[in-house]
């Protein structure tokens, strides 16, 4: 894999083969939640009965007698679609950098549209993830999404201004030591939000680099560039890296998802700080993670499609 070597990815015909054949796809699965041993959702023991015959609910605990799945008590509870189509849906968004459609899912998996959307949206909640603090360096930025004005229908143009008017801030920072990112649609970009954004998610005495928007300032060791001066770097102090994850973004909401509404756009962003984090991983462990991801979470179709 060109930039990413040292990876090992999987084909999609091995993809297809490797997910196939579903009893293999559930032990995967429960091996990458319980690596341990199977443990009860509800109470934690892991005093548990399987019963292979009894699907599909094969565990039941000793201790609270509860039945239960790999399913159970992740966002894929209540769901019929095979685990079989869960992995595939997996390797797909993990693999495809600029995003899946939910036409494309639906054709590839052979499900409905909206069986498809609401299938990315609940693997873009496995995404979410407080992964610590960040040490730092970090590049700080944010950006704005949202369609062109001059593109709009002209009952849609709001004839308020240039530049981000009609668009949506997004606030996001790169750790060089470690290569991740973290982002989150924000509401303002006052001092207020991008300094507690900041605040939030590094450590006191990281170093911390942004352009020269005031909204930084006084910020604790903290360095800036002049974009308005057309100073784009100055020693260390840039941020071309989180400037390049803003790209990608764009590129898939433009390329892949052509619309993407203030309402589920924190969803997407999820879902490319996920895929972006995730990429030094080999493709089974990047699916795994996912598994993983899924644990205590639940995304209702009702719930993503209520007002």
């Amino acid at each position: 894999m060109a930039g990413k070597s040292y990876r090992k990815g999987i084909t999609l015909i091995e993809a297809v083969r490797m997910f196939d054949d579903e009893d293999a796809v559930e032990e995967m699965f429960i091996e990458a939640r319980w690596p341990n041993g199977v443990a009860c959702p509800k109470c934690g023991s892991m005093n548990v009965q399987e019963r292979p015959t009894r699907k599909p609910q094969p565990f039941r605990c000793r201790s609270c007698r509860k039945d239960f799945s790999v399913k159970t008590g992740t966002v894929m509870q209540g769901s019929n679609l095979s685990l079989s189509k869960w992995a595939l849906a997996a390797y797909q968004m993990n693999t495809s950098l600029k995003g899946v459609s939910s036409m494309k899912l639906s054709r590839d998996l052979g499900i409905s549209q909206p069986a498809a959307w609401h299938l990315a949206h609940r693997i873009r909640k496995a995404w979410e993830d407080n992964g610590g603090l960040f040490g730092g360096p970090v590049e700080v930025d944010e950006t704005w999404v949202g369609g062109k004005e001059r593109n709009k229908h002209e009952n849609r143009k709001t004839k308020a201004g240039r530049g981000p008017v009609g668009k949506t801030a997004v606030v996001g920072m790169k750790d060089r030591e470690t290569g991740k990112v973290a982002s989150s649609v924000a509401h303002s970009t006052d001092k207020d939000t991008l300094q507690g954004f900041v605040t939030e998610h590094v450590e006191d005495d990281a170093k911390v680099y942004t352009d020269e928007n005031p909204a930084y300032h006084d910020l604790p060791n903290h360095e800036t560039v002049k974009h308005s001066s057309q100073e784009y770097v100055r020693g260390d102090a840039h941020t071309n890296g989180i400037e390049s994850h803003w790209a990608m973004l764009k590129r898939g909401i433009m390329g892949t998802y052509h619309h993407v509404s203030d309402k589920h756009l924190d969803r997407y962003v999820t879902e490319f700080e996920g895929r972006h984090n995730n990429r030094p991983s080999d493709t089974i462990e990047q699916i795994h993670s996912v598994v993983r991801g899924m644990e205590g979470k639940q995304l209702r179709y009702r719930d993503l499609i209520a007002a």
